[in-house]
């Protein structure tokens, strides 16, 4: 595999929050797949024109939509919907139809049931809205991203003519159908480059313009959105010579958060811990686990040591909150109300090494947050670093009952031991 193709690889391990460290660092933004379609259609990118249906009720908006052929897909968040089942028995995530009261008949069975992928929870998630979709008849996939890549400092566009299958396969198998394209992210992509692109992707003749165009556009609405990454796979080719984004993918750099409030506005929370959620209206971010200790942390590799510890001591972490580097005293009280609903949590254990964040400011919020919700856990604190010596005064002049440890694996022992 190429470099370029192992970086890639790596950039969407981080983007999708392939471990811990790398969820505590990014929350991602979750589009549906027509919301996604959606700002494809806004920028002039070539799609399927489709529909969106909440149920049976809304069959008049197929009354305009004269199409050979439905292809009705259930949105949710995950892949594999149509091998998935519902929990009402109907099998099939995605299907297709020419036949109009058929698909309001198919719209009724998904709306409303769970759909079961091999990419959701055991119990499926709710299926809200289903897209119907014309199904076009291909006549060729392709693949086409643009992502930021570090090792080249700005964006990167990746093309294969082996579009609809895992491309870090055709990377590793076939690497000479890939081709990488960096991007001067002042200058951007001429068209006798998307041109270039387009004969790579094998587009021929009058397809070849068809193409180019559609490159500059997806990289039109990259720059316009803040994306870190836009997958089109496939980008195909149909039977009756025209150039359709098939399927998009998109990530968003959510540093451009206050660039884009509309699209962060359509974040989809389906299958996210409500306690992530409300964290993270804190700038604070909470990860569930399975045990009972609960773990209040600033940084993500001291979120991952404390864990460790606690295995090692022989307990189990029921979740752990970030507090990250500036954490003010209402944070430190939201991040304890946090840990407390958690009913799985049957003692917390904060580990802090102030560097930036101040100690005795987690101090004062640690003994704010025990009075203010009435803390019916043991607690054990470890505190190390900038102004610890008064953050402990502070810890003791409290009266509360707050368990102090000298060091990490102190500290992992006391709250062992405390569930005893």
């Amino acid at each position: 595999m190429s470099s370029l193709a192992l970086s890639r690889v790596h950039m969407q391990h981080w983007l999708r929050g392939g471990t811990v460290q790398n969820r505590v660092l990014k929350r991602n933004l979750n589009l549906l797949e027509y919301q996604s379609k959606k700002l494809l259609e806004e920028s002039g990118v070539a799609i399927q024109a489709f529909r969106v249906l909440e149920g049976k009720k809304d069959e008049n908006l197929l009354k305009d939509f004269s199409v050979k052929e439905y292809v009705v897909k259930a949105q949710i968040l995950a892949g594999g919907r149509g091998k998935g089942h519902f929990d009402n028995g109907f099998k099939g995530g995605v299907h297709i139809t020419n036949d109009t009261k058929e698909v309001l008949n198919l719209v009724d069975k998904m709306i409303g049931a769970k759909l079961i992928t091999k990419q959701t929870p055991k119990e499926g998630i709710l299926v809200k809205k289903v897209m119907v979709a014309d199904s076009i008849n291909i006549a060729r996939e392709t693949y086409l991203s643009i992502v930021m890549d570090r090792e080249h400092n700005g964006p990167v566009l990746i093309a294969s003519p082996a579009g609809g299958m895992d491309i870090e396969a055709v990377a590793e198998e076939t690497p000479d159908k890939i081709k990488t394209v960096p991007i001067s992210i002042v200058e951007g992509i001429s068209k006798e480059r998307a041109e270039e692109v387009a004969r790579f992707l094998e587009f021929k003749g009058p397809l070849v313009e068809k193409a180019a165009g559609e490159i500059l556009k997806l990289y039109s609405l990259f720059i316009k959105v803040d994306a870190t990454q836009i997958e089109i796979n496939p980008l195909a080719e149909t039977d009756d010579g025209r150039v359709i984004s098939v399927d998009a993918k998109l990530n968003f750099d959510d540093n451009a958060e206050f660039r884009q409030k509309d699209i962060f506005a359509m974040d989809v929370h389906e299958d996210t811990d409500p306690k992530e959620i409300e964290a993270s209206k804190y700038n604070l971010n909470y990860i569930a686990m399975e045990g009972n200790i609960g773990c209040l942390v600033n940084g993500a590799g001291l979120a991952m040591a404390t864990m460790d510890i606690i295995k090692l001591n022989g307990g189990s972490p029921a979740n752990f909150l970030d507090v990250g580097g500036n954490v003010k005293e209402d944070q430190v009280l939201k991040a304890f109300q946090i840990l407390t609903s958690d009913k799985n949590v049957k003692a917390i254990l904060v580990n802090v090494f102030g560097g930036i964040v101040n100690c005795a400011t987690i101090a004062n919020g640690i003994v704010n947050a025990t009075k203010t919700i009435g803390l019916n856990v043991p607690l054990v604190v470890r505190l190390e670093g900038t102004n610890v010596h008064a953050a402990k005064k502070i810890l003791q002049d409290s009266g509360l009952k707050i368990d102090s440890a000298e060091d990490l694996d102190d500290a992992a022992k006391k709250a062992v031991r405390s569930l005893n």
